[in-house]
């Protein structure tokens, strides 16, 4: 226990002391807030000032269309009407067009006893914004039309416009009703899966660089003379797996601190609020544990069979094969997550970390589920690590050959 001890403590404060745990801890974060920032900037006033003519054969719905789409205030757009519409109208606005005198026109014809037929012309096949704008503003002008027609006053046929909406709940185990939202549980889902298997991956990818390293240099000739390979192994594992934690307790901690601030408040308040259980807080350390373990200890035996780095790299997407398909089921997690597949995914230890993440974004699975899949995953580990220790044991004295298939059944059998 002693050498372990040591050899997790020289892992742990190498890997603290060194550039690359400086960087990621700081640089992710930042990372992601500047990506969210890019991202929801870019989206501020986007298809906004758009210069935009109605060519339509009924005056009314073009002008009921006008009004809906000046309304908008984010939209800020400059809309004409051109209406009774003929084909020489059309043929202006299409000059128009290319010459970029405006941005667009939407024709719309209205046959008799049926639904307008419209067709919007512009420069750009990608301005999805101001054809989704044109769209409900049409609809709403179409259905304003029909209320009105049928002796329905303006005021009420704008209530129904917006349509009505619903507010969504969650009955808690305990019988608690509390409020909920689709979108946020699913985004807190998918976010604290993907930062799960991110960090899951890459430290176990550290602990196999690691060995290489140290195989190349052949330091491992010298600490085999005061440590078994099994010892130094575990070594190895706990002190990664123990920069893995305080890297992740650093983030939580900064993240606790962005959102508690005056800037993060107001939007995650209201509709946006995220709430996290215990039951979050206290699996999250566990499952991401266990996911090291599992991948760390996949990682080292497959590392010893390894002469360097970009032989190893030719493996690594094989491992990705699980957090592919675990994202690849998100939809359906999500919808149902009691479903049979999200069950049995969530059993499968690969799979299990993401999948019940994944799972509890949407509705807490029961305890006994938790249980089963916590215990398949430590079996798991101890089969993975049993054979990866004895590929370990033989693996990191071989130099200057690739190691085949027979000839890593032998290194079981020798171990």
């Amino acid at each position: 226990m002693r050498n372990i001890l040591l050899v997790a403590k020289r892992e742990y404060l190498e890997q603290i002391k060194g550039r690359a745990f400086r960087l990621t801890t700081v640089l992710v974060p930042a990372l992601f807030a500047i990506i969210i920032g890019v991202g929801y900037l870019s989206s501020i006033g986007l298809g906004s000032h758009r210069h935009v003519v109605i060519a339509a054969d009924d005056a009314v719905l073009a002008n009921s269309m006008r009004t809906e789409m000046l309304s908008e205030k984010d939209a800020k757009a400059t809309v004409d009407v051109i209406s009774p519409a003929s084909e020489a109208d059309r043929a202006a606005l299409l000059k128009q067009v290319q010459s970029k005198d405006i941005d667009g026109f939407i024709s719309i014809q209205s046959p008799p006893n049926a639904l307008p037929i419209a067709t919007y012309t512009s420069p750009s096949a990608g301005d999805f914004t101001t054809t989704s704008r044109l769209k409900d503003a049409l609809n709403n002008a179409v259905i304003n039309e029909h209320l009105t027609s049928g002796g329905m006053n303006q005021a009420d046929a704008k209530a129904i416009e917006k349509g009505v909406p619903i507010a969504t709940y969650q009955v808690k185990k305990d019988g608690s009703i509390v409020k909920s939202n689709a979108v946020i549980s699913f985004y807190k889902g998918y976010v604290m899966a993907l930062l799960l298997s991110m960090t899951t991956i890459m430290y176990g990818l550290n602990v196999a660089r690691s060995i290489i390293q140290e195989k190349t240099s052949r330091i491992f000739e010298v600490m085999l003379a005061i440590a078994k390979p099994g010892d130094m192994l575990a070594g190895k594992l706990i002190g990664v797996g123990a920069v893995g934690l305080t890297q992740i307790v650093i983030w939580v901690i900064a993240a606790g601190a962005i959102a508690g601030s005056a800037f993060a408040a107001p939007l995650l308040s209201g509709e946006y609020a995220v709430h996290f259980s215990w039951t979050e807080g206290i699996l999250f350390p566990v499952y991401f544990v266990l996911g090291y373990f599992l991948y760390s200890s996949l990682f080292a035996g497959l590392a010893a069979t390894c002469e360097t780095e970009q032989e190893l790299q030719m493996y690594t997407p094989l491992a990705a094969v699980p957090i592919w398909l675990s994202f690849a089921m998100i939809m359906l997690i999500i919808n149902d997550s009691n479903s049979f597949w999200s069950v049995a995914a969530s059993f499968f230890p690969p799979c299990a970390p993401i999948i019940m993440f994944l799972r509890m974004g949407s509705q807490v699975p029961p305890t006994w589920q938790f249980a089963v899949s916590i215990s398949l995953m430590i079996l798991s580990i101890w089969a993975v690590l049993a054979i990866s220790s004895r590929l370990y044991r033989v693996g990191i004295l071989m130099y200057g050959k690739r190691a085949t298939l027979p000839e890593i059944v032998r290194w079981m059998r020798y171990s």
